[in-house]
């Protein structure tokens, strides 16, 4: 029977955990937080978006801008669908909404935790929570055991599943990064994945709080090379950008900050669905409607409230003037704002606000069929230390419960090779 250690109580650290138990290893999980799944029970704005519905695996690994094929054989060992079997068959009902996204029934993040810790339990998985590990020792060339609270604990294989640097509040502060190279791994420097954006424009700041849905909003390098496009909702902040569209873009344009430096172009289409003659015609008859109101006071129906002084103030036009007397041009200039509402993007948030870490532990130095270090014998992998990072849209979460999955097969295994 093999004894192995699971580092973090994240997905990736559970089902690993799981997946090792329930094959007949003895299995002892430390979480350096008073419970489990603290990350996992915040996702999706706590509903947790478990995985995606998509069928083919091509595309399902097209989603991971961050070494996507890397999780090629942990996708095909335990896909999306086996995803949901296994959490259905632990109580957990599943249903797909809008962009194939899988979400618990419940809308309950803490449903899904619970299911897993229960299992957990189940099987016999030994849980030691508020238990930080202070090292992973390894001795020619294999691990030994881990040292936790002054204690060594020996182990034949042991799986580290402790995240990233994003929301370090439950647990992620990068451990994993640590113990990884100290016994010689290469960390891809980390960075923040899925992340709102910051932008120059001081005005943004009127919009804070404002959220658009059915928007459409593309991105361009500031030689004009267009980057990515979404429809959808989008949030404005106080510092710039937010919101489900604008975190699915974030990854890509931050990749051209890093790689190209400089800054990005934002444009906001706010009527995507009208083409510019039928909006002209629109705000034509929405200036006839209140042509004896002030221009300040003329575009009720067709722009929230909190939206319209800073159209107006961008558009040049006085804020007094009768809806009347506004002139072709001063309507055409109204017309590209609402088309092409555009901001700089300077920067983002830090990588403690990421949705998602981009970095950690070199795929070269991996083995994508087991999850286990190839440079040392017994360590296994699993989850966002990896370098690997996907799209919103449920693909992250799998990839932290494939990498766990095998793993803990594998480190299951250690002892037959």
């Amino acid at each position: 029977m093999a004894e192995i250690g699971v580092i973090g109580g994240g997905p990736a650290g559970m089902m690993a955990a799981i997946t090792a138990a329930k094959a007949g290893s003895k299995v002892v999980l430390f979480e350096k937080k008073p419970r489990l799944g603290s990350k996992l029970r915040i996702t999706g704005k706590g509903r947790c978006n478990i995985t995606s519905a998509e069928e083919d695996l091509q595309n399902f690994i097209s989603s991971y801008p961050g070494n996507g094929r890397f999780l090629f054989s942990a996708l095909h060992e335990f896909s999306n669908y086996d995803l949901i079997r296994f959490l259905n068959g632990l109580g957990v009902e599943t249903k797909v909404e809008r962009g194939k996204r899988v979400f618990p029934v419940s809308d309950d993040a803490d449903e899904v935790v619970n299911a897993l810790n229960s299992e957990l339990k189940r099987i016999g998985v030994r849980i030691r929570l508020s238990s930080e590990v202070e090292d992973v020792c390894v001795e020619g060339g294999r691990v030994t055991g881990i040292k936790a609270e002054g204690e060594f604990f020996p182990f034949d294989a042991i799986v580290i599943a402790t995240g990233g640097l994003s929301y370090p509040g439950t647990g992620s502060t990068g451990d994993g990064y640590r113990f990884a190279e100290k016994v010689g791994h290469k960390i891809i420097t980390p960075f923040p994945g899925l992340v709102p954006l910051v932008v120059e424009e001081a005005w943004v700041k009127d919009l804070q709080g404002l959220s658009l849905k059915n928007v459409r909003a593309a991105s361009y390098t500031m030689k004009g090379k267009k980057i990515n496009e979404e429809f959808g909702e989008m949030l404005f902040t106080h510092y710039g950008l937010s919101g489900p569209i604008i975190l699915s873009m974030s990854r890509d344009i931050v990749s051209c900050l890093r790689e190209k430096g400089g800054k990005v172009k934002v444009f906001i289409d706010l009527k995507p669905a009208l083409d510019e003659e039928k909006l002209d015609k629109r705000l034509q008859r929405d200036l006839a409607k209140y042509a004896r109101r002030r221009f300040k006071n003329g575009l009720d129906d067709l722009l929230p409230g909190k939206l319209i002084p800073v159209i107006i103030n961008l558009s040049g036009i006085d804020k007094e003037k009768p809806c009347h007397q506004i002139t072709r041009e001063e309507r055409r200039r109204l017309l590209e704002l609402l088309k092409n509402l555009n901001f700089t993007v300077n920067g983002t948030r830090p990588i403690a606000e990421a949705i998602v870490t981009a970095g950690g532990v070199n795929v070269k130095e991996i083995n994508p069929k087991t999850m286990e270090s190839k440079l040392i014998k017994g360590l296994f992998f699993a989850g966002e230390v990896i370098d690997v990072d996907g799209y919103t849209g449920g693909f992250n979460l799998q990839a932290a419960f494939s990498t766990g999955f095998v793993a803990g097969k594998y480190a299951h295994k250690i002892n037959n090779r």
